[in-house]
């Protein structure tokens, strides 16, 4: 089974998670972003950034990966 369909349905995740089930470096990952190609990390404090699972699995989906 995929990483994708283990993770919860609601939440945030960080970036090694988000990494784990979109395989790209985290170079291509922050240049996505930049280009509005990829959903931007949400600050949860001054240190801590994370995605919402729910913009990150609507993105692979629509991107069929």
């Amino acid at each position: 089974m995929p990483k994708f369909y283990t993770l919860p349905q609601t939440g945030f995740i960080r970036l090694p998670q988000v990494l784990a089930i979109y395989p790209v470096s985290k170079s291509t990952l922050y240049l996505r972003i930049k280009e509005g190609r990829f959903p931007a990390p949400v600050k949860l404090s001054e240190r801590v950034a994370a995605w919402r699972i729910e913009d990150v699995r609507a993105t692979i989906a629509a991107a069929g990966v």
